[in-house]
């Protein structure tokens, strides 16, 4: 499969560039013992866009990341969704807000099915949180059947997540996270341990959500394949600053990206 490029926006709001940026990252400050880990790192993300944070080991990327999510707090700055602040919001509201994550290492619920935890999902976005566990999960819903669907693992509905393969357990963990219909979702390394040819379906997934329900993606990334296939844009951390943001071609030959990477451990494509 081959990524859109260059598709057609089908909500005139975001062709026009009317709209402010879905995520807005301000000047975000983060030091641990003294060293910045992200200094004074700011971007943004629109609707429909997909962007790639990236740099090498050490750059600051997982720092920023959380900061973005609200693992951690920033020393100085601002994450701005839709235009409010996200600072002080705790990480289990951030789905009511629309924002969605996955994982560098897939987090699925071991014990149960496939459908079962899409079930599961689809209760908690329902709101009916305050009785999840001990509301009946259907055996079967049209909506946690099309979302199997759409990430490729409804063959797989009555199977233990436990059992499933790597790349079919990160699948069901972006299953779940689109069971709360998000407008920004956030994948942290979503390729890592899975095959060349799985890495290309999952984020052609990704690239779908974006062109054609208007999602916000944001994600972290050390394929550089990847990066430079399926990224709209694409910022460049090193030691917790941006060096450099743009299209692929434009970062691809940016010289402090190259020295950033050829002087490190990672390698340009």
């Amino acid at each position: 499969m081959s990524p859109i490029r260059g598709a057609a926006c089908p909500n005139p709001l975001l062709a026009s560039g009317t709209r402010d940026p879905i995520l807005n990252v301000v000047s975000l400050v983060k030091s641990f013992d003294g060293v910045d880990a992200v200094r004074d790192v700011s971007f943004a993300v629109d609707a429909g866009e997909i962007v790639a944070l990236i740099g090498p080991n050490g750059a600051g990327k997982t720092t920023c990341f959380n900061l973005i999510h609200g693992e951690l707090a920033p020393d100085r700055g601002d994450v701005r969704f839709e235009g409010r602040t996200l600072l002080g919001t705790p990480t289990h509201l951030l789905a009511r807000r629309g924002i969605a994550r996955t994982f560098q290492v897939a987090a699925t619920f071991a014990s149960m099915t496939v459908r079962e935890s899409i079930a599961l999902a689809l209760v908690a976005h329902a709101g009916r949180d305050g009785t999840i566990l001990s509301a009946p999960l259907p055996s079967h819903s049209t909506r946690g059947d099309a979302l199997l669907r759409r990430v490729g693992i409804h063959g797989l509905a009555d199977a233990h997540c436990a059992a499933l393969a790597y790349g079919d357990a990160k699948r069901l963990e972006l299953g779940l996270a689109l069971a709360a219909v998000p407008r920004l979702l956030l994948m942290d390394e979503p390729t890592a341990g899975m095959t060349p040819r799985a890495r290309r379906e999952l984020m052609q997934l990704a690239s779908e959500l974006a062109r054609g329900d208007g999602v916000a993606v944001l994600f972290t990334e050390h394929d550089m394949d990847v990066v430079f296939t399926f990224a709209d844009r694409i910022v460049v951390l090193d030691r917790g600053q941006v060096i450099a943001e743009g299209a692929p071609d434009t970062v691809r030959a940016d010289e402090r990206v190259q020295a950033a990477y050829l002087g490190g451990d990672g390698v340009m494509h």
